[in-house]
C-alpha cells in the first residue's frame, strides 16, 4: 500500500530552524508531484512548496527566502529545510504527492501524509 510518512516536526523558537522529511513508501510506479502543505488553526490548507510534475519549484510567498523544498529521487523523499522560523509558521505540516502505484490498474491519484506538527513558540 502506497502511503507517506512525514517526519521533523517540532517546537522551535523564533528565528530557529527544522528540517521536514516525506517518505513516500509502498510499491510505487512513478511520482509526478510532490511537496508540502500547512493548514494552521481556523485556516484553510495552503501550499508551502513543491515539486510540479514538470521538475520546477512552487514556493507560496510568505516563505519564498526561508524554505527550501528538496528531494532524494532514489528514496522517494522530499524534504522542507526551514529556516528562520515565525510564529505565523506554526501550522500542521501535511506532505502530499501525485503518485501511480505500481500494481494494476495503476491508477493515479492523490495521496497526503498524517500531518506533522511545527510549533514557533518563545
Amino acid at each position: 500500500q502506497v502511503q507517506l510518512v512525514e517526519s521533523g516536526g517540532g517546537l522551535v523558537q523564533p528565528g530557529g530552524s527544522l528540517r521536514l522529511s516525506c517518505a513516500a513508501s509502498g510499491s510505487i510506479f512513478s511520482i509526478n508531484a510532490m511537496g508540502w502543505y500547512r493548514q494552521a488553526p481556523g485556516k484553510q490548507r495552503e501550499l508551502v512548496a513543491a515539486f510540479t510534475s514538470g521538475g520546477s519549484t512552487n514556493y507560496a510567498d510568505s516563505v519564498k527566502g526561508r524554505f527550501t523544498i528538496s528531494r532524494d529521487n532514489a528514496k522517494n523523499t522530499v524534504y522542507l529545510q526551514m529556516n528562520s522560523l515565525k510564529p505565523e509558521d506554526t501550522a500542521v505540516y501535511f506532505c502530499n504527492a501525485d503518485m501511480t502505484p505500481a500494481p494494476w490498474p495503476r491508477v493515479r491519484r492523490n495521496y497526503w501524509g498524517q500531518g506533522t506538527q511545527v510549533t514557533v513558540s518563545s
